[in-house]
């Protein structure tokens, strides 16, 4: 996502998208484990979202 996307949001639509993007963060997690996921970069794209949004959080 695009700072300017996640800036137009509401407080509860940011923390509603947080939970979704850890929720995808632990699910991609099992995947590895259990050998069924070869793309690990997608985690480290999701945690960069999560970094964006809890900014974005403590700026408002």
């Amino acid at each position: 996502m695009k700072n300017k996307e996640l800036m137009e949001k509401t407080e509860k639509e940011l923390k509603m998208l947080l939970e979704e993007k850890k929720s995808k963060i632990e699910e991609a997690c099992f995947k590895v484990a259990a050998s069924g996921i070869k793309n690990v970069k997608e985690i480290k794209g999701h945690k960069k979202d999560i970094a964006r949004i809890l900014t974005i959080i403590n700026k408002k």
